[in-house]
């Protein structure tokens, strides 16, 4: 009897042992999902520790922006001014004193290049014409001279002095006449048709150096003008234009010449013109602490207008491979960058990120998220205030 009870014993020790185990086993499971699950599983609440579950109406509050490589590259924005191109714009001065004749053009008109604007009647011009006919029959007189002296020359008749000094005379008179065909060649004349006086009258035309739109006038037909410093006409090719922004100092390391921009205007707010960096000031404005940053913009049809306010959207460059997310996406707590990170339909994590700035409102993701994770881009605080009001479990 003592033998069996002993035997009996001996078996259900085991038993309960392994019993006790598989109860362990459980009880562990249970405070593992406990943890793992929100504390109330109502929406609007915060579970785990970073977790924060929205219900219908704070998810409408909420902007999420998808990561992605191919994201729109971020801008600095500025304002500035339509200006005329300098370099196609061209200002006539007279060449000479004297009439203003037949004046062909006004302010608007379309003008090509060598289209003859209007005419100068000057003494200038008459005094040069003259000079070149004198200088031709100074030559043909000492072609004569030099022809007739070497004749005597050869039959021991004339010295050789006098063969050497009318071949010197015979040079001087070419040389005067090539003086006098560059002279009337400046002025814009023919100097052959200046050999036959008939044919040549004392004023010369003055010519449009490049095609484009007249935009000042200042002379009339008749009027007198003289060699002074002030444009009678002035011609502009509006197929580009300038404008001159200000770009803040902080935004200047952004900035490099041939950079793409887009200019917008009020009086063509859905348009948008293409433009690129032509020229960065080399001083910053002291009170403004911004520098001029100048554009080069395509003007196709001529719409920009000298003189208009436009908005510049200066495009920044960015590592094709990069990820960026707007600035107000992140936030620093205890000097370590966070931001929430889309895990379920309503539900929202805190992620610890590593950042570097990539424009004025937009930074760069080193680490912490990839492409193709959605992140909260507008509503942070709301989620931190959910975050911070519900008592972690």
């Amino acid at each position: 009897m003592n033998a069996r009870r002993l035997v009996t014993v001996a078996l259900f020790v085991p038993v309960l042992s392994w019993c006790g185990a598989c109860r362990e086993r459980d009880a562990d499971a249970g405070v593992a999902a406990a943890a793992a699950a929100p504390s109330d599983g109502k929406p609007g609440s915060a579970g785990a520790a970073g977790v924060v579950k929205l219900d219908d109406a704070q998810l409408k509050q909420v902007q999420v922006e998808e990561l992605s490589t191919h994201a729109p590259a971020s801008a600095i924005n500025a304002t500035g001014t339509v200006e005329f191109n300098a370099d196609q714009t061209a200002k006539l001065l007279p060449p000479v004193s004297g009439q203003v004749q037949n004046l062909a053009v006004n302010v608007g008109d379309q003008v090509h290049t060598n289209d003859v604007l209007f005419a100068i009647s000057s003494r200038e011009v008459a005094a040069a014409i003259a000079d070149h006919i004198a200088a031709e029959k100074d030559v043909e007189l000492a072609v004569k001279t030099n022809a007739m002296t070497r004749d005597l020359f050869d039959h021991q008749a004339a010295s050789r002095m006098a063969l050497e000094q009318s071949a010197s005379e015979l040079a001087k008179a070419k040389s005067k006449v090539m003086q006098t065909e560059e002279n009337l060649q400046v002025l814009g004349l023919d100097p052959h048709a200046a050999d036959n006086a008939v044919n040549i009258q004392p004023r010369i035309p003055v010519r449009s150096p490049i095609s484009g739109t007249v935009i000042e006038r200042s002379v009339t037909n008749g009027q007198f003008v003289g060699q002074d410093t002030s444009p009678l006409i002035t011609i502009a090719d509006l197929s580009s234009v300038w404008v001159t922004g200000d770009i803040f100092e902080r935004d200047l390391r952004y900035v490099s010449v041939s950079q793409k921009a887009d200019v917008t205007t009020a009086a063509y707010p859905s348009d948008r013109f293409h433009a690129q960096v032509s020229r960065i000031a080399s001083v910053v404005d002291a009170q403004t602490r911004t520098a001029k940053v100048r554009f080069l913009v395509a003007n196709p049809g001529e719409r920009l207008k000298p003189g208009m306010f436009a908005t510049i959207s200066l495009f920044l460059p960015v590592d094709p491979s990069s990820l960026t997310i707007p600035a107000k996406a992140v936030f620093v707590e205890s000097g370590q960058s966070f931001a929430y990170v889309q895990t379920g339909p309503q539900q929202f994590a805190r992620r610890p990120i590593e950042t570097v700035a990539s424009g004025s409102d937009r930074v760069r993701i080193v680490s912490g998220v990839k492409a193709g994770e959605r992140v909260v881009s507008d509503g942070v605080l709301l989620l931190r205030q959910l975050e911070t009001d519900t008592p972690q479990s």
